[in-house]
């Protein structure tokens, strides 16, 4: 284990002697000097860390350091922290397909009243927030305040989220500036966590952002569309593979096949 760790610190240090720089897109691409979110923190845990992917772009990491203090702030408690990114991005062996260049995180939306315990980070238990025809009880103004203040961050593109949270963050809002809950973008599964995407950052050129979505709230015929679909449970997680082709500097970073 300190052999583990004193590698773990040798290849944080390496890594962010770079210049950090998202290349390619959320499905094909890297991260160049990606930061490695600290795993010590009052205000957030992290998940599976074994796993290592917890990196990120570092305005990725500076998100996930805002939300956590702001919700303990609100005494919320600690806010748990799942996939971000491997250490130089690219495809993950499982469970995404997106995550690759250091500007996803997955946040979820069960807030611990106190700290995990190395188990319980190991092998946590999520709490659904999405049954048939609705949001459970374990949904509350404590999960929605959460997901209203990523969704207003500028630096935020968009968050996919279960089409029965978005339906319930729309009913919440009140009338005025709702412009902010078009970021909300309706995915399958989703109703354990929401799946924050920053924008491209100022110091990536060679970062490729999403298409814009429709204009507006996203609250009326869109949303409609999808509620008609069936929207749980989540699909088994699978094995990823590859098909979109990565960017030259990544198969170069990476030392992967083109």
């Amino acid at each position: 284990m300190r052999l583990l760790l004193v590698f773990l610190m040798l290849a944080v240090a390496g890594n962010q002697s770079l210049a950090a720089e998202v290349i390619g897109g959320p499905a094909a691409g890297c991260l160049r000097g990606g930061q490695a979110l600290a795993l010590d923190s009052a205000d957030y845990q992290v998940l599976r860390q074994s796993r290592q992917r917890f990196w990120g772009h570092p305005a990725t990491v500076r998100l996930v350091q805002s939300l956590a203090a702001a919700n303990a702030a609100d005494g919320q408690g600690t806010l748990l922290i799942a996939d971000m990114a491997q250490a130089r991005g690219g495809p993950m062996p499982s469970g995404h397909a997106s995550h690759q260049n250091g500007l996803d995180v997955d946040i979820w939306f069960r807030l611990a009243a106190r700290p995990l315990a190395k188990a319980d980070l190991d092998a946590p238990r999520p709490l659904p927030m999405v049954r048939v025809g609705g949001v459970t009880e374990h949904w509350s103004e404590a999960q929605a305040r959460l997901l209203e203040r990523a969704a207003r961050t500028p630096e935020v593109d968009r968050i996919f989220v279960n089409p029965v949270i978005k339906q319930a963050m729309c009913r919440r809002a009140k009338d005025g500036e709702r412009d902010w809950l078009g970021k909300l973008r309706p995915w399958w599964g989703h109703d354990e966590h929401f799946h924050v995407r920053m924008v491209c950052p100022a110091d990536s050129p060679d970062c490729e952002g999403q298409k814009p979505f429709p204009e507006g709230d996203g609250c009326g015929a869109e949303l409609d569309s999808w509620m008609a679909k069936p929207t749980f449970p989540a699909p088994p997680e699978r094995p990823h593979v590859q098909v979109r082709p990565m960017p030259e500097a990544c198969v170069a970073l990476l030392g992967t096949k083109p």
